[in-house]
């Protein structure tokens, strides 16, 4: 019998164990007769078109899964958010047991129940191009999971023999034969853990993995089980990691001939409707079968072998090309309203980039067929849909709707960009690469599809798309990228420090003091360690304190190393030793400042939430003593209203003076009570968080900074300015108490000394300085009408000056006072009359040539302005008729007027 397959249950349920005849896998079957483990490609769909299970909807399948573990006594948990706040190594929820790692799964945490039964949306994009197409892959889907956390050692919850008899009881629960069902052996191997596995296959589908996580990989050393190469030892803990498919039971329930067909009919309905398309069930509804029930053995190509010879010519091109394309877009607009709707924002990082790649995929199919349902009807109908399930989403509708406005603008600008963009590449290179479709699409967010469009009209380029390029740029951009962890300063700090015991941090009991004693435990190279501290080591975006230890070291600096916190002494550490006994001291109005700062961050931010919405997460922060920084995700610039509106919130809750609250909370209770939004500044480890909460839960965050005690005590905020920093996220700068002041301050007196200036009123300076803009630009168009006429003038006086070489008129002046503008238009003027021009700023060394076309092939423009532009030690270039370019070496602009005229000369002479 295969290792880890030994369950109690099977022989006593009389199960029989056989291997497949077609792949050779182990599975388990009441079914005596049967040789085959049921799975694809070894058997075909069974189900289409005679349902294996009772008819259910979505909703009640989902409700009746959740029920029946709740009456084996697992405690019912809320969905988990579809983009992972609480993992810094994956952006989207991939599977319910991601709610669960790393923490739960390696024991260091305990769960927030046990056992515990969800029904979590989770996203996954390795396998876009298969959506539509195979009837079965979904980018969004539900994984119903009960999970049972066991400890070596401890009193065991449940394990192999409960899990699959839970199992056998809900299918028979659901109307499965008991005949009808196979467990197939299956080793499962994944996020550095692994174990044996069940696939639960039911009329050819597989509708759930029983999962029994027991091994963790070893990567230093030899452990005690080899798998694939990769060595495992078994776990501390070990887990039961299920997955049932929701949408794969309301299938097989209803035994249609897609997935699609299952769960999203009202939306495909009214796509086809959209387009003028009937279904083709109503008409080829035997053919539509026959695909579906091969579509799980067979490959397209080898379904289009086999079954075009029967069908109506270009059935796959004509019937099912479309009817796939909108299978697809019903698929992508679900997936976009709960990723929407949980707080992504489309960037070009992140899971935001992964939103964007969706978004943009469903608006090229949409365009493909000629759709006009805009995307975000398309979404908001889903969310409707969905209201009964997930009421929440409704909350973002109008958010959704101005996102998915703007990506579809930009989208469009995108495009019209575009054309220009491959037309370069083509000019420089005549194939196009993976690689450079890659790029193209990173860069600047060009689809394949477009770029072989605009290849093909402008070079007749055929570019070979490869099938799974969607896929290739999601996989990419998936996780997080790895940290880098080969830092052997920090190693060996570690390693010095590991004997040590942790340091008292004293500036969380006693924020207001400035001095303290403590005992040197240890020193070593220019750092000073100590019991306990008053010093906040760097971290968190806030600067670390500086001081003095023993009256006349400096502290300049102070690091935490695994909860040892080492002062680092301007110079070396002198006459300090173990065991001494020595006085510490802060710089107090360091401290201040930046406590003032951090606090003044957690207040601006649920400002920002307030005033610009839900989806406002913290992308990165810096304290200082002046002022500070932080980044928000938004999908759009900050108005100055919206700024004004976030600066007013924030003064608002400083006046109202609310409590500043600081407690440690064991991390699940901190989840239950306050969201996941306590992870704003990152994800920190530990068993315990130190919670930050503001007024009645008004912000509420995991922070390991200093903060004030009162709000009040932040003092006044100023937010001096917004800006862009990237795509998706916006930068806030800010200055509190103090600094706040003294920003005031300083903008009072740029007004005044504005004012001063114009000898006016401080309160007149926007109408006058207004006032003054547009008598600025009046002015400056009668300059510019002025250097006109002065330039015709001048052209009709160059025209004189004119030599004749070989029977060309030809001009080469240097022009005192004028601009390249000047230079430029006197220029054009006198080569649409037939001259050769070269003409020189004696002002600022500016250079221009135009040559008449007729002559462009004797005398080439930017052949004349390189001459004369290396003389004056600069440089230029254009084309054969005009260029243009420039020198600093004003005092041989002479020289190189006859530099020029020779290079004309000899141009025409050969």
């Amino acid at each position: 019998m295969s290792e880890g397959y030994d369950i109690a249950y099977f022989a006593d349920a009389g199960f029989v164990r056989k291997v497949c005849s077609k792949c050779g896998s182990g599975f388990w079957t009441r079914d005596y007769e049967r040789d085959t483990c049921g799975d694809a490609p070894c058997d075909t769909y069974a189900f289409i078109g005679a349902p294996v299970l009772k008819e259910h909807s979505t909703e009640e399948i989902r409700e009746l899964f959740l029920s029946f573990f709740e009456s084996k006594n697992h405690t019912r948990l809320k969905r988990y958010p579809v983009v992972a706040r609480w993992r810094d190594d994956i952006y989207l929820n991939i599977a319910s047991i991601a709610n669960f790692q790393p923490l739960i799964t390696s024991g260091s945490v305990p769960p927030p129940a046990n056992p515990l039964v969800i029904s979590q949306p989770c996203i996954r994009l390795e396998d876009l191009e298969s959506i539509g197409r195979t009837g079965r892959h979904l980018t969004m889907f539900e994984m119903m999971g009960h999970h049972a956390f066991n400890k070596r050692g401890g009193e065991e919850i449940y394990w192999k023999n409960e899990t699959v008899q839970y199992c056998d009881e809900f299918l028979k629960q659901l109307g499965v034969p008991e005949a009808g069902v196979t467990y197939k052996e299956a080793p499962w191997v994944g996020g550095g853990n692994a174990g044996p596995c069940l696939e639960v296959i039911v009329g050819g589908l597989e509708l759930a993995t029983l999962v029994f996580m027991d091994l963790e990989a070893v990567y230093h050393g030899k452990g005690e089980i080899s798998i694939d190469g990769q060595w495992y030892r078994k776990m501390d803990t070990y887990i039961v990691d299920t997955g049932y498919g929701l949408e794969r039971f309301t299938w097989a329930s209803k035994g249609t001939p897609t997935v699609y067909d299952a769960i999203f009919p009202i939306v495909i309905e009214e796509l086809l409707n959209s387009i003028g398309l009937e279904h083709p069930m109503q008409s080829y509804s035997n053919e539509l079968i026959e695909i579906a029930r091969l579509s799980g053995v067979m490959t397209r190509r080898e379904l289009e072998r086999k079954l075009q010879p029967q069908l109506p010519e270009d059935f796959f091109v004509k019937v099912m090309a479309p009817l796939e394309t909108v299978y697809a877009i019903a698929d992508h607009t679900r997936c976009l309203a709960f990723m929407l709707a949980d707080g992504v924002v489309p960037s070009n990082a992140k899971e935001g980039y992964l939103a964007r790649l969706v978004i943009r995929r469903t608006l090229r199919m949409l365009n493909s067929l000629r759709c006009e349902i805009p995307i975000e009807e398309l979404v908001a109908m889903h969310i409707k849909l969905l209201h009964g399930s997930f009421p929440e989403l409704k909350d973002s509708t109008d958010r959704i709707n101005e996102i998915l406005a703007l990506e579809r603008q930009r989208y469009q600008e995108t495009l019209s960009k575009g054309e220009r963009i491959v037309k370069q590449i083509l000019k420089k290179q005549k194939e196009l690469s993976v690689d450079t479709l890659i790029n193209l699409y990173d860069t600047h967010g060009l689809p394949p599809e477009f770029v072989n469009e605009v290849a093909s009209s402008i070079a007749n380029i055929e570019i070979e798309l490869p099938e799974d390029f969607y896929s290739r740029v999601a996989k990419m951009h998936g996780v997080e990228e790895p940290k880098q962890v080969s830092d052997p300063e920090l190693a060996r700090l570690k390693e010095r420090v590991r004997a040590i015991p942790k340091t008292v941090r004293l500036y969380y009991d006693e924020p207001g003091s400035r001095d303290f004693d403590a005992t040197v435990l240890d020193t070593f190279d220019n750092f000073i360690v100590l019991d306990r501290t008053l010093f906040y080591p760097e971290g968190g975006g806030q600067p670390a304190d500086t001081g003095v230890i023993d009256g006349d070291l400096n502290v300049v600096a102070v690091r935490d190393v695994d909860g040892v916190i080492l002062h680092e002494i301007e110079g070396d550490t002198g006459k300090i030793s173990r065991g001494m006994h020595v006085r510490g001291s802060i710089d107090y109005r360091r401290r201040m400042a930046h406590t003032r700062h951090h606090s003044a961050t957690h207040i601006v931010i649920w400002a920002a939430r307030k005033v610009l919405g839900g989806h406002i997460w913290q992308a990165g922060a810096q304290k200082g003593e002046t002022r500070s920084r932080l980044d928000i995700t938004h999908y759009k610039r900050i108005t100055d209203d919206e700024r004004r509106e976030i600066e007013l919130l924030a003064n608002e809750m400083v006046m109202r003076n609310e409590d500043i609250k600081a407690a440690f909370v064991e991390r699940n209770e901190a989840e239950r009570r306050y969201g996941f939004r306590i992870y704003q500044g990152g994800v920190p480890p530990g068993k315990e968080l130190r919670i930050v909460r503001i007024g009645n839960d008004e912000d509420v965050q995991a922070c390991a900074g200093t903060h004030c005690t009162k709000t009040g005590e932040v003092g006044p905020i100023k937010v001096l300015r917004t800006e862009r920093i990237q795509d998706g996220i916006e930068r806030l700068w800010y200055s509190a108490g103090e600094a706040a002041v003294r920003a005031i301050q300083a903008r009072d007196a740029l007004i005044k000394e504005a004012a001063a200036v114009l000898r006016i009123p401080e309160e007149k300076l926007p109408a006058s300085v207004e006032r003054f803009f547009e008598e600025w630009k009046q002015l400056r168009k009668e300059n510019e009408r002025l250097r006109a006429e002065i330039a015709d003038l001048r052209v009709e006086h160059l025209k004189l000056r004119a030599v004749d070489i070989r029977g060309m008129k030809v001009i080469s002046e240097v022009v005192a006072d004028a601009t390249m503008k000047d230079l430029m238009r006197m220029a054009s003027r006198l080569s649409d009359d037939g001259f050769v021009v070269l003409l020189i700023s004696g002002a600022n060394g500016s250079v221009v040539c135009s040559v008449p076309p007729s002559a462009a092939t004797t005398v080439n423009a930017a052949d004349v302005v390189t001459h004369v532009c290396s003389v004056l030690g600069g440089r230029g270039g254009g084309t054969a008729t005009s260029a243009k370019g420039g020198g600093s070496r004003l005092d041989r602009v002479e020289e190189a007027k006859e530099a020029g005229l020779k290079v004309i000369a000899s141009r025409m002479s050969s």
